[in-house]
């Protein structure tokens, strides 16, 4: 490998990236930056300006004035960080939820569009291959000055092809070496990510994949339960050498938001005792312990619980 082959694949890459655009349509009528900027505010419920600033490496008077535009234009509002008084915060409204849809629209529809020229037996090979890629150049960063864990790049995004998939099996490898549970549990997360592939509303249920430094390491998925007005948060998951990140309670908040900002009444989900680190999370957020039971699951004595988060202070 030389620096001549990366550049290379850096002329190869962008030519095909800026195929993807051709006409310019994809980003309008929004430059590439402040796409990326949509994007990110998209998938990170009430962005930090400071973070922001960092995590897409802009310099302050650029993002201000992609900022003051949006807020012109009406797709987002400005607050005080809950975090931090002295810092401010951006949301979304509804404008600009809609309109960071129409653009990942138009994103996915171009990267499908792409994929259709690639035979589907090369494909797990383009995938590996682009990992490859990220995992290797990830890990040969030069290190930041900060070293806590919560400093790293962490961010909420949509589920890409395959991701699904990944959900099952994390649930499933995880679960069995932390507590030992059996096949039945790969059988029951399989059941609930297939009925969410094969048949969702996408503007009232919703997956979000977390990733730090470039990896999924997290997931939690929002859906309609068969109560009335009610949402139900499922299959919460943090990577074990993710955890002390945030990354759980980023992903909970995102499915709180979301259902939240979508008209749901209540959001209740369904645990077991034993699960104690997301137990705290729902605690810190609100969750109510409705009930309990014992019952005999995944090939162990456990107890189930049942939470609920009124969405509207009720």
């Amino acid at each position: 490998m030389t620096v001549q082959d990366i550049r290379s694949f850096n002329r190869f890459y962008t030519n095909v990236i800026g195929a993807l655009d051709y006409g310019r349509h994809l980003y309008a009528p929004y430059t590439l930056t402040e796409s990326r900027v949509l994007y990110e505010l998209a998938h990170t419920p009430r962005a930090d300006i400071a973070d922001l600033r960092t995590e897409l490496t802009l310099d302050a008077g650029y993002l201000s004035r992609i900022l003051t535009r949006f807020e012109r234009d009406g797709l987002i509002e400005r607050s005080t960080s809950q975090r931090d008084p002295r810092r401010r915060t951006i949301t979304l409204t509804p404008a600009g939820r809609e309109a960071a849809a129409l653009l990942e629209e138009r994103s996915q529809s171009s990267i499908g569009a792409l994929l259709s020229t690639v035979p589907p037996a090369d494909r797990p090979r383009l995938t590996e291959a682009m990992h490859t890629i990220r995992t290797l150049l990830a890990d040969h960063r030069p290190a930041s000055p900060r070293t806590d864990k919560t400093d790293k790049h962490v961010t909420l995004r949509d589920p890409l092809p395959g991701d699904l998939g990944w959900i099952v099996q994390r649930n499933a490898a995880l679960y069995a070496a932390e507590y030992g549970w059996n096949a039945d549990y790969e059988g029951l997360v399989a059941r609930i990510v297939a009925d969410f592939a094969e048949d969702h509303d996408p503007h009232l249920e919703r997956v979000w994949i977390a990733e730090l430094d470039g990896r999924p390491v997290g997931a939690v998925m929002c859906v309609r339960d068969e109560a009335p007005g009610a949402a139900r948060l499922r299959l919460l998951l943090v990577e074990p050498d993710a955890r002390g990140a945030g990354i759980g309670d980023r992903l909970v908040q995102a499915c709180v938001d979301f259902a939240r900002g979508v008209g749901y009444r209540d959001l209740v989900l369904w645990t077991n005792d034993v699960l104690t680190a997301a137990r705290r999370i729902y605690q810190r957020k609100g969750f109510v312990l409705l009930a309990e039971k014992p019952h005999r699951s995944f090939g162990a004595d456990l107890v189930g619980q049942d939470w609920r988060l009124s969405l509207h202070g009720e």
